[in-house]
């Protein structure tokens, strides 16, 4: 897995995810991580549920990036190589399920949840120290959590990375930088490659024009600037559109729904 879109790596991963217990379904960890804090790629077996409290994450595959905000988590299945960093600080809360407990089987890669109340509320009470004190309860609670991890909706979040180390370096400076509006060619002496090189790139190991992936990301980063109550003009100015009128519209056509409506949207759909 090509380390060129990360940070060189402050933290290690919890031993809790090598742990290989059934009789500990589930065990968790929490720790609050400062700002571009990064854990080195690695796998483990036991499956992962990564979640930030508070703050964005940046979860990288060998072949998507993902952004997720504090109302979205990701799915990791066991063995699944995978690195993390903090564009802010970020209170993570993880779940790892032992490999014997077959979990979001329909879906065998990494999937962004959008997390209910009743799923944050399990994972603050399965990470919290009264918990981590009393195995019974953890175990009860955990079956639950499983049971609910297997509910939570899947939405398309992600960002095809690519493999070629070019196009990589190029990615890393745009997932670190949201808000840059230099042109391709410009940012191709970031990359070492030419305008050409890069635009044939895209296309063929993203599925995406340059401009669609640009696109993509500002729209993905626009999710937690609006989760913390920023209007469409802050956002729009933020991530570099040329006015809140351009940013509304794209976000509608991505998304089917207007920034104003988005956790509203949600709310309502979580309601039964």
């Amino acid at each position: 897995m090509p380390n060129n879109v990360a940070n060189t790596p402050t933290h290690t991963p919890s031993h809790a995810a090598f742990v290989l217990d059934p009789e500990q379904p589930v065990l968790s960890h929490g720790r609050d991580l400062e700002a571009e804090a990064c854990i080195a790629p690695h796998s483990h077996p036991r499956g992962q549920l990564l979640w930030a409290a508070e703050g964005v994450l940046r979860v990288t595959t060998e072949v998507d990036v993902w952004i997720v905000p504090a109302s979205h988590a990701v799915w990791i299945p066991g063995g699944h190589i995978h690195q993390l960093l903090t564009e802010t600080s970020a209170r993570t809360r993880n779940l790892y399920i032992d490999p014997s407990i077959p979990v979001r089987q329909q879906t065998p890669g990494c999937s962004m949840l959008l997390l209910t109340p009743l799923m944050r509320e399990i994972i603050l009470r399965l990470t919290s120290a009264s918990a981590a004190n009393d195995g019974a309860c953890r175990q009860r609670l955990g079956l639950v959590a499983i049971d609910e991890i297997e509910q939570l909706e899947a939405t398309p979040q992600n960002l095809p990375a690519g493999q070629d180390a070019r196009l990589r370096r190029l990615i890393g400076h745009l997932l670190r930088h949201p808000d840059e509006q230099r042109l391709l060619p410009e940012l191709s002496r970031i990359a070492g490659a030419s305008v050409r090189t890069l635009e044939r790139l895209f296309v063929a190991e993203t599925g995406m024009s340059f401009r669609q992936w640009r696109s993509r990301l500002r729209l993905l980063n626009a999710i937690e600037l609006l989760r913390q109550g920023k209007s469409s003009t802050t956002v729009a100015h933020s991530l570099g559109y040329r006015s809140a009128s351009a940013f509304v519209a794209a976000f509608g056509q991505h998304f089917g729904r207007s920034p104003q409506n988005f956790f509203g949207q949600i709310a309502t759909d979580e309601t039964p």
